[in-house]
């Protein structure tokens, strides 16, 4: 799989109905919105010329934590799910964030993604506490 990052928005607007799969209750132009602001980085895993992955990723330091990489959209188009793209896109996005000077990746996960949850403890991240939120 090569992996590039998606800036034109021609580049982004085809990723829309992959992020979808994650984010089935977002309309598509508020999609390709968020995926045009400024520090956001998105990037595409494509077999040939098909996009078939992609990953959301923003670089951040707050407060008291070091530089890290939060992991916010990881989709394998759907009929190329279990064949490892994702494990190589996580891969990819390690090695980005440690050339950005990132010292870990963060995400969230919904309690209730049990598989999504051992896919990650299998590329050894650890689940160290909660996010919680309210919504407003």
């Amino acid at each position: 799989m090569d992996v590039r990052e998606l800036t034109a928005e021609s580049e982004r607007r085809a990723a829309v109905p992959i992020l979808r799969q994650l984010w089935r209750d977002e309309s598509p132009e508020d999609v390709l919105a968020w995926t045009g602001e400024d520090e956001y980085r998105l990037f595409g895993g494509f077999l040939g010329d098909d996009l078939i992955c992609v990953a959301g990723v923003l670089e951040q330091r707050h407060l008291h934590h070091e530089r890290h990489a939060w992991l916010y959209d990881l989709v394998v188009d759907e009929p190329h799910r279990g064949a490892g793209h994702g494990r190589s896109m996580v891969e990819f996005v390690e090695e980005w964030a440690e050339k950005q000077g990132c010292v870990s990746i963060s995400l969230a996960s919904p309690l209730d993604k049990e598989g999504v949850h051992e896919f990650y403890e299998r590329l050894d991240y650890d689940e160290w506490g909660y996010v919680i939120e309210k919504r407003l």
